[in-house]
């Protein structure tokens, strides 16, 4: 059976990413990788993350990364929608990363491959037996009507529901202590970002790898 790989929030801990990805035992021939979203802010390595991701893709297509709500902050910082709620969340964290790596003095501060990589993040990705998503659903909606801001933000209405979505529901967003496994759904994000762990769960057979 094809195997799935599910990485939770990093939020600039590169550290933990590269030593999950050590021990992860993935064959990209034939197993997914599925990234949960949330990949900046708060920790002090962000661009060093999305360095990473982005050569990732560019050697494993297939791979796949959802966006998360602070992906989206940023993505309103950067239009100035909204530049408060970015900083207030984090995000002047990732505005250092970037700030500290060399450059030439007139490049950009965000490197077009790096935009380009906030772009095409998707906002869900579905199996046969799993849905992926940053935050949750919200109960009693199609997968193709969510709101894009339930996908994103959605906490207790979605963690505290026992509805049925057809699906196992695998998330992030909401830190624990140690991932949620519920018949409905499955939580990975385990707080790496403060003082916890980095967390993938293998599927089917719901086995983990910390870092």
């Amino acid at each position: 059976m094809k195997r799935i790989y599910a990485v939770g929030d990093i939020h600039g801990r590169f550290d933990k990413l590269s030593a999950l990805m050590d021990k992860i035992d993935i064959d990209f021939e034939s197993d997914t990788l599925v990234f949960i979203g949330d990949y900046i802010d708060r920790g002090p390595q962000s661009f060093e993350v999305v360095e990473y991701l982005v050569d990732l893709k560019k050697r494993h297509p297939d791979t796949i990364f959802l966006k998360g709500n602070h992906e989206d902050l940023l993505e309103k910082y950067l239009s100035g929608s909204d530049r408060l709620s970015y900083l207030y969340n984090g995000g002047q964290q990732t505005l250092d990363s970037y700030m500290s790596r060399p450059r030439q003095k007139d490049a950009p501060l965000i490197p077009p491959e790096h935009l380009d990589f906030f772009k095409s993040l998707l906002m869900y990705y579905e199996t046969d037996g799993y849905i992926f998503v940053h935050a949750g659903l919200r109960k009693k909606v199609s997968l193709n009507d969510q709101d894009p801001q339930d996908l994103l933000w959605i906490r207790k209405e979605f963690i505290q529901s026992n509805y049925d979505f057809g699906k196992v529901i695998v998330f992030g967003h909401t830190p624990l202590l140690e991932p949620l496994l519920r018949p409905n759904k499955i939580g990975i994000d385990t707080g790496a970002v403060y003082g916890n762990k980095l967390t993938c769960i293998r599927l089917p057979e719901l086995a983990f790898y910390t870092a």
